[in-house]
């Protein structure tokens, strides 16, 4: 576990320094403001109604956002994979209970950072405000392009787009979920994938 924990520090460490750089220190010093936990498959990181203080580095598996919708039916807003953010954002800014889920589709190992630890990490390294406003920029990217995909792309033609954008997605990702995520029956994205073969 020693080892795993090291390696996946080091990813974590590696992702920043995509965008940013840190010195050795600094590194430490974001290894020991975060913490590692394995999430077993379905089990819930964060329950509607609780106050979100995390972001989620997911380092192995995917995580996924959901809400009950007024049928009691789960409606999925987000997945998240390895190298992927994952948080609710309202709640976390405004320490207030959250409308969502994040639970585990796939037994996982996710970097935790909490709010605290963010904000004392952005004193300490002010270069990490940076990379925290790129992760949110990009996650705010993706989002805007799924509005505009539901919008304006047949059912068909959003699925294709994001078979070719996301390949991984389908073949990890349980249909019924992924139908959710793309707005559809999973009757239909049956259908659709019958079709397409």
């Amino acid at each position: 576990m020693l080892y795993n924990i090291a390696v996946m520090a080091k990813e974590l460490i590696a992702h920043i320094k995509q965008y940013i750089s840190i010195n050795d220190q600094e590194a430490e010093s974001i290894i020991q403001h975060t913490s590692i936990q394995d999430v077993p498959k379905k089990e819930i990181l964060l329950k509607e109604g609780q106050i979100c203080t995390h972001s989620y580095y997911v380092a192995k598996g995917c995580i996924r956002m959901y809400f009950i919708n007024e049928r009691g039916v789960e409606q999925v807003t987000q997945f998240a994979i390895e190298g992927w953010w994952l948080t609710d954002n309202m709640s976390l800014l405004k320490n207030a209970p959250s409308d969502f889920c994040i639970q585990a589709v796939e037994n996982s190992t996710v970097i935790a950072l909490s709010k605290e630890n963010q904000d004392i990490l952005s004193l300490q390294i002010p270069l990490l405000e940076k990379y925290m406003r790129i992760v949110l920029q990009h996650a705010y990217a993706a989002a805007q392009m799924r509005i505009k995909f539901l919008y304006s792309m047949s059912k068909e033609e959003h699925y294709k787009r994001f078979l070719a954008a996301y390949p991984e997605f389908a073949q990890r990702i349980p249909q019924y979920m992924l139908a959710s995520f793309l707005g559809f029956t999973p009757e239909y994205l049956s259908e659709l994938r019958k079709k397409i073969t």
